[in-house]
């Protein structure tokens, strides 16, 4: 798996590459700025993005701009963006079509090996990865609006680990209840919702995800 990193800290930049070789992962380019992002994701074609939301020149949002840009032209691009803020516009902006391989991890989050390396498989994978912070801010942005409001505080809980690309038995355990009462949770979320229900992981996450990008 071909992934291309672009982060302008050279220790972040170099621990990355470092820790993804670990763990058998062939890196495709390690860059620092924007317009290098930019060449490397024309001229590469990685299987897998991980992207700093502030990259030289402009030190803004030049690593989203190019990763979205990258998405139109190559529509569902795995981009897992790394950032020490939750950017809600380019969150929202990166979910807005719906095709899967995005994820969102804060810097100062990110506990161990296991985790990001984990997150950079989903992502690549077709799947989500979305920090809780990210989802939470994304509820809360909604949450005075109905039917977001309407959810229970425990369904609020499943839905932010669904939208972390958890699965059923995975919530269950992580809330200490059965699958059963997952799978309840989850059919009430999606009525209120007013959303398809899906046996699907991964459409079920972009699905809520999907409705939290709209208005």
């Amino acid at each position: 798996m071909r992934v291309l990193i672009a982060e302008d800290l050279f220790l972040l930049r170099d621990g990355l590459v470092r820790m993804l070789e670990a763990y058998d992962f062939e890196i495709a380019a390690a860059v620092d700025s924007g317009p290098g992002l930019t060449r490397a994701f024309e001229e590469l074609k990685p299987d897998v993005a991980v992207v700093d939301v502030r990259l030289p020149p402009s030190f803004t949002d030049e690593g989203l701009q190019c990763a979205l840009a990258a998405r139109r032209a190559r529509p569902g691009l795995p981009v897992l963006v790394l950032s020490q803020h939750v950017e809600q516009l380019y969150a929202r902006e990166l979910l807005a079509d719906g095709s899967g391989g995005i994820g969102y991890l804060l810097k100062d989050r990110v506990f161990d090996a296991d985790q990001f390396i984990d997150a950079v498989r989903r992502v690549a994978g077709g799947g989500t990865a979305m920090d809780p912070q990210v989802i939470s801010q994304l509820l809360d942005r909604r949450a005075q609006d109905r039917p977001i409001g309407r959810l229970t505080p425990r369904e609020r809980e499943v839905m932010e680990l669904m939208a972390q690309g958890r699965s059923n038995a995975a919530i269950a355990a992580q809330l200490v209840v059965t699958e059963r009462a997952v799978a309840k949770h989850t059919s009430n979320i999606f009525g209120k919702l007013g959303l398809p229900p899906s046996d699907d992981d991964n459409r079920r996450v972009l699905a809520v995800l999907a409705y939290l990008d709209r208005g």
